[in-house]
């Protein structure tokens, strides 16, 4: 039974967090407040991706990972249930090529320095008379491979935000400045105060581009061929760094010691754990370069941008390497040619430009075909809805949509070799989940929920344009759909006695909530709210004996009343809600509680 010092404690902490923690009968200690409580996903179509899938089945998670998935798997007492009856749960989508995360590129002010060329600099100032000049490799222009872009995350980018609304909860994040630009990592686009934590792999891929420092040294190496002799070199002094190095430490006496050259001794680590080497190819010419070069290197190597991959699919499959295709298919109007993501304008486009063009997104089918390993990455395409297209254009040049799906999800997770951790839903995985009202191609579909890490989001809802206005929009309040805004009383029971508390809610344009909950203890700001349509997630962290306790509340609003369930330390609670004006009976909750 539970103590009355415990009891007394209750109705407390309850007003102060607008909500209850029901202590089990065999209390032993209190839940930390970043233990999430246990979900539980039933009646929806799983797509696991890894196996077959489940007409009606059931999730649950526990503590940020998948506990069990099944037709018939059993759900926890404690559980928040959610009725996915008509709702599609795919794994969580990956971008395996983005910068999303990093925020907007940096621009050095005029005449600033920058990162000396000498013995290991790297990126220099803008174009002028300061920009660092490099006289041949030795100098190590536009190389900085110890940069992570783990270190280098910022929790502010929205582009965050969108991606995770758009359904990718993974994304393999690359620097982009320079020959050697650092070390990719493999990051979960969820929320949080730390970037840290949302690093799932640090050292995932060592990026090479080539014309990748322009602009930012003077000198060598400024012409192509320059430009591939020098990332060669960097390679064979990586290797020769080790043997010198080992030589030395066998008989330092008498010998000179070898010099310290940090680029070196990074690339020789990269190779000495077997890291995978990304090398651009775009072109049917470059690709061929690529699978002449590459190999050379002694490095476990993929392929980027492919984007001219249907000319030479046969040759990439003979070379057994894996792809990164670069979803961002050319278009008209854009500059760039077939070298890069543009296509320049129609009129007086070469012939194998307007080829290139129309055929690109037939290249996932011919690499398919032709047996090749591959996943897709944005690169720098507008938004997720966008990839999501430009992969449905590849549904349609015929690329099997189950196939598209796998690199999206597993496929992408196996040639980044964290398959073991994320890219299908299955027992023991992290809870990466988009939850969906159709197939996940179609140009319909919505995102209703996602999971990234075990944690749940709502994206904000889908803007419908005017008649006449051409089709969905952004992001916004639906027509229709409820406004939260306002002054609430919150209601509740606490151990069979009423409780209340205030709610001070603003919904902005683009369905974000803001606010205060208000009890006769306090007042705490709302750190995360979202609307959808009349469903709603808010999120508060309440203080308590030095730490926070996080309290997440979902539920339903139907005009000038709203009703739903609240969670905290892994237990759940019913409430409801008015605001001057209401009339009526409160409407269902969004969620089934259970106790």
């Amino acid at each position: 039974m539970q103590s009355r010092g415990v009891r007394r404690i209750l109705p407390a902490l309850a007003v102060a967090a607008c909500a209850i923690f029901i202590c089990a009968i065999h209390f032993t200690r209190p839940a930390r407040a970043d233990e999430p409580p246990y979900f539980a996903i039933k009646n929806a179509r799983i797509i696991s991706v890894s196996g077959s899938p489940i007409a009606s089945g059931t999730i649950v998670i526990s503590k940020g990972v998948i506990q069990s998935v099944g037709a018939n798997a059993s759900i926890p007492p404690e559980a928040r249930v959610i009725d996915g009856t008509g709702l599609t749960i795919y794994p969580g989508l990956i971008d395996a090529g983005t910068d999303v995360g990093l925020g907007a590129a940096a621009v050095p002010a005029a005449g600033a320095g920058g990162r000396g060329g000498g013995g290991g600099g790297g990126r220099g100032a803008a174009a002028g008379a300061n920009v660092p000049v490099s006289r041949g490799p030795e100098d190590r222009p536009a190389t900085t491979p110890w940069d992570f872009a783990a270190d280098m995350l910022k929790t502010d980018d929205a582009r965050i935000a969108t991606w995770r609304d758009g359904g990718f909860t993974t994304g393999l994040v690359l620097p982009r400045n320079g020959f050697f630009p650092g070390q990719g990592a493999i990051v979960d686009f969820g929320e949080g105060e730390r970037a840290e934590d949302m690093v799932v792999r640090t050292s995932a891929a060592l990026p090479i581009n080539l014309n990748g420092g322009r602009g930012e040294y003077q000198g060598f190496p400024s012409a192509l061929m320059g430009q591939l002799s020098y990332v060669r070199q960097v390679f064979i002094d990586a290797q020769w760094y080790v043997e010198a190095q080992r030589a030395y430490d066998a008989q330092p006496k008498g010998n000179q010691r070898p010099r310290y050259d940090r680029t070196d001794a990074v690339i020789a680590h990269a190779l000495a754990n077997k890291e995978l080497v990304l090398w651009p190819g775009n072109t049917e010419v470059d690709i061929e370069r690529a699978l002449k070069m590459a190999p050379t290197l002694g490095a476990r190597w993929a392929l980027t941008g492919a984007q001219e991959g249907y000319a030479v699919a046969n040759e990439i499959a003979a070379a057994k390497v894996p792809v990164f295709i670069n979803i961002n298919w050319p278009v008209a109007g854009q500059g760039g040619g077939r070298g890069g993501r543009g296509g320049g304008g129609d009129q007086g486009d070469p012939l194998r430009t307007l080829r290139f063009r129309d055929r690109a997104p037939s290249t996932p089918a011919k690499l398919n075909a032709a047996g090749v390993k591959f996943a897709f990455a944005s690169e720098g395409t507008g938004t997720p809805k966008d990839i999501l297209r430009n992969v449905a254009k590849s549904i349609a040049a015929g690329l099997p949509a189950d196939v598209a799906l796998r690199a999206l999800t597993l496929g992408a997770a196996e040639i980044l070799g964290v398959a073991d951790r994320i890219g299908s839903i299955e027992p023991g995985k992290i809870a990466n989940l988009v939850i969906t009202d159709g197939d996940i191609f179609a140009e319909a579909t919505n995102v209703k929920w996602i999971f990234v890490d075990g944690k749940m989001y709502a994206p904000p809802p889908v803007v419908e344009a005017p008649a006449g206005g051409g089709g969905r929009g952004g992001r916004g309040g639906t027509p229709g759909g409820a406004d939260i805004s306002g002054t609430w009383t919150l209601t509740y029971s606490v151990q069979g006695e009423m409780q209340e508390s205030t709610a001070t809610l603003t919904m902005a344009a683009d369905g974000n909530i803001t606010g205060t909950m208000t009890s006769h203890l306090g007042t705490v700001p709302v750190t995360r709210g979202r609307m959808n349509g009349n469903q709603f997630t808010i999120s508060i962290s309440v203080p308590m004996n030095g730490d926070t306790m996080q309290v997440d509340m979902s539920g339903t609003v139907n005009g000038n009343s709203m009703s739903g369930s609240m969670a905290v330390m892994g237990q759940t609670l019913d409430f409801t809600g008015r605001r001057p004006g209401a009339r009526g009976d409160e409407v269902g909750a969004g969620y089934e509680v259970r106790q």
